[in-house]
């Protein structure tokens, strides 16, 4: 049987945490690239990450590179090509460098591997999925942004930490955008079946919440640049799901046009927005439909309202990708 193949774009430390959670999980072979003043990084991670296969035991094999063409018949494509997060700066403050870097990458994908799915990883999350979508021409269900699979972790390992349970017993989603307005959902949280809000207090339940909505911001405060390993681990569920098949439903950003009351712009089409997914060999393959009460609506539409901010500052600075 053909083995998968899965090329991760951007060798940085979201790239290469990707490649090693890839590699440790024996997906399949993989692929490192970055640009050519940094093809000796990404070789080198690449050669260092395949010598721990006879002590971890997989034999991926993992190649290095600034060429696309090794990537050719990818399975899967991750993006995390960009500029990372500095202290003082919001996700949105890197969209027009990012831009163009993400638009470039998804031509490159869209020329070698045509019929991959391509995960965006890379800042400020929902404008990069939509540029990568209209760069690419792909269909969306081919298109998603990681990003909810991150913010639960996060949301579940805050409420565990507060409990002091283990995280396995935790279940949670969250939707919306991602960003400082993305919605937790308390309602539909529990541990182990039982519902959040009979084991923590309102005000702990809330801190909990803004803590996961800011936790990206608080781990570039404390280190000096944006998370590596949550974010990789976050990804590679979805590779996972994808190459087996596995039909999990996972909080992704996917696009949305009439579902969740998602309207089209004004330009027509939908947009990108965090909700659940059924995850499979054909990519996103149908969204989840929840049903929303007044106060979670109103925060879900807020979230949405910042995404389609987001996308009008792409179409506006970039005519081409309106």
């Amino acid at each position: 049987m053909r083995r998968a193949k899965i090329s991760i774009i951007g060798a940085g430390n979201v790239g290469s945490t990707c490649a090693h959670w890839a590699a440790a999980k024996e997906l399949g072979d993989i692929v490192l690239l970055d640009i050519p003043d940094r093809a000796g990084v990404a070789k080198g991670k690449a050669l260092d990450l395949a010598c721990c296969g006879p002590i971890e035991g997989f034999d991926s094999r993992i190649t290095g590179t600034s060429d696309y063409a090794h990537t050719a018949g990818s399975d899967v494509v991750v993006v995390t090509a960009g500029i990372p997060r500095k202290p003082g700066m919001s996700r949105d403050d890197l969209i027009a460098t990012n831009v163009k870097i993400v638009k470039e990458v998804a031509e490159q994908v869209a020329q070698h591997s045509p019929n991959a799915v391509m995960i965006v990883v890379s800042n400020p999350l929902d404008a990069m999925v939509y540029t990568a979508w209209k760069a690419s021409k792909f269909p969306t269900n081919r298109i998603l942004g990681q990003a909810g699979c991150l913010d639960v972790a996060r949301f579940r390992a805050f409420i565990a930490m507060e409990i002091g349970c283990s995280v396995e017993d935790i279940q949670a989603l969250l939707l919306g955008g991602h960003g400082d307005d993305m919605v937790p959902l308390v309602r539909l949280t529990s541990v182990h079946g039982i519902p959040l809000e009979m084991l923590m207090t309102a005000e702990k339940i809330e801190a909990c919440v803004q803590r996961a909505k800011v936790g990206g911001g608080e781990i570039v405060q404390l280190m000096g640049t944006s998370a590596y390993f949550a974010p990789a681990s976050g990804t590679i569920q979805m590779v996972e799901s994808i190459i087996k098949d596995k039909k999990r439903i996972l909080p992704c950003a996917a696009y949305c046009e009439d579902d969740f009351g998602v309207s089209p712009g004004q330009k027509g089409g939908g947009y990108f927005v965090g909700v659940p997914c059924v995850l499979g060999s054909n990519g996103m393959e149908r969204i989840v439909d929840i049903k929303f009460n007044p106060a979670e609506k109103k925060l879900f539409d807020e979230s949405v309202s910042h995404v389609k901010d987001l996308v009008g500052i792409v179409r506006k600075t970039f005519p081409e990708l309106a």
